[in-house]
């Protein structure tokens, strides 16, 4: 088949044997182009459907799956079916899921970072299932819907196998008015619940209990919070600020990032701190200096943190770097990048934990903490978000 005879909507057999960062399965196209199918499992033989052209890849979606992969399972939710982007990997079993994140992070450690023998391990796997405490979705006539995987199209839904069944009351059962978008929050350990409505909460219906704000009430000065609780630490969470999706998983990070600086001396520096889960739960008696930028997480932090912490509310790109013993780092999905990595080697830690949510940008930074003077100890996949292709991961640098 000549290149220009593939086009949207073409199909052909395919062997897909590896899995890329973002879910889908890898195999060659009868042209020779690399063939990305969402909807397979490396190790089988499936017709692919084009329906993305590019010079030098396809991408494509199973729609049939010829030799079948012992680690194919039924999704427990009919909204997959249905289009539903929420949990790219249903179709996976848990524990083949556990190993393809870990396939996924030694892939890119290894492509972008020449990270050949990286020592990775996976932890126990949480549930995959009633597990989120945050779900963010469309709106469409009032009713919460789901982006559809790759799409602008939305799909509206009557369960959500994923989301903890306090969450997926208002998702199923809430009418939202005029917002075209919601945020659903949810303190498992105390029964809290928050959504917060774009642009306005006018016409608004959940049940009583639920703290309803508008996002034009929130650029207007309003700012309520709700309770989460771990390990009996009492954290308080406010509108706008960020906290982990799950709480057995916030534990969980904060115990590894932990166990990653067990062995350095001296203060904590809690970087991109948020609210604090780090200091509070990972913090072990040390002095601690934590960095945010967020007002309203800074604010969140002086009440968490406990009585050893101190924070700054600053950019840490632009924070005025302090000496201290060990480091824990947070960033957003892009990573801690030279600038950030400048501040850690600035510093003086002796060991990092950096916890990064997306495996290109942990080998980016690897990268750049190696040129500081930072090496590779480990990383840990953690299976924060279970049926889906997200990896999380708490990595361990020490410095040379």
């Amino acid at each position: 088949m000549a290149t220009e005879q593939i086009s949207i909507g073409s199909t052909f057999d395919i062997d897909v044997n590896r899995v890329a960062k973002g879910g889908a399965s890898l195999g060659s196209a009868p042209d020779g182009r690399t063939t990305f199918v969402s909807g397979a499992i490396p190790g089988e033989t499936v017709t692919a459907e084009v329906h993305g052209v590019h010079k030098s890849r396809l991408e494509a979606t199973c729609s049939t799956v010829i030799n079948v992969s012992d680690d194919r399972v039924t999704p427990a939710c009919g909204h997959v079916a249905d289009g539903c982007g929420g949990c790219d990997w249903q179709h996976i079993s848990p524990e083949r899921q556990s190993t393809l994140r870990a396939d996924v992070v030694a892939d890119c450690l290894r492509r972008l970072a020449k990270i050949d023998n990286a020592t990775i391990t996976t932890t126990t796997p949480l549930r995959g299932d009633d597990y989120r405490s945050t779900v963010r979705v469309a709106v469409v006539n009032g009713r919460a819907a789901y982006r559809a995987r790759s799409s602008h199209d939305l799909v509206m839904v009557d369960h959500c196998t994923i989301a903890h069944p306090l969450i997926e009351e208002i998702l199923v059962d809430g009418t939202f008015g005029a917002a075209d978008e919601v945020t659903i929050r949810l303190g498992v350990n105390t029964g809290e619940r928050m959504v917060i409505v774009s642009p306005t909460a006018a016409g608004v219906k959940v049940p009583d209990d639920v703290i309803v704000v508008g996002v034009d009430e929130l650029r207007n000065g309003r700012n309520p919070h709700f309770h989460e609780e771990i390990d009996g630490i009492r954290f308080q969470i406010s509108a706008e600020s960020f906290f982990q999706c799950r709480p057995d998983g916030a534990r969980l990070l904060a115990q590894l990032a932990g166990d990653a600086v067990a062995d350095g001396e001296g203060a904590l520096l809690d970087a991109y701190c948020g609210v604090g889960l780090f200091s509070a739960l990972a913090g072990m008696g040390r002095s601690i200096v934590g960095v945010e930028s967020n007002p309203s997480a800074v604010a969140d932090f002086r009440i968490n943190a406990g009585p050893h912490a101190t924070v700054t509310e600053s950019k840490f790109e632009r924070w005025f770097a302090t000496p201290v013993g060990v480091a824990i780092a947070d960033p957003a999905r892009a990573g801690l990048k030279a600038p950030g990595c400048d501040q850690i080697a600035a510093s003086g830690a002796s060991h990092v934990a950096l916890i990064s949510c997306d495996p290109a940008s942990l080998a980016r930074d690897a990268v750049l903490l190696q040129e500081r003077g930072y090496a590779l100890d480990y990383v840990q996949v953690v299976d924060l978000f279970g049926q889906t292709s997200h990896v999380e991961t708490v990595s361990k640098f020490v410095k040379r």
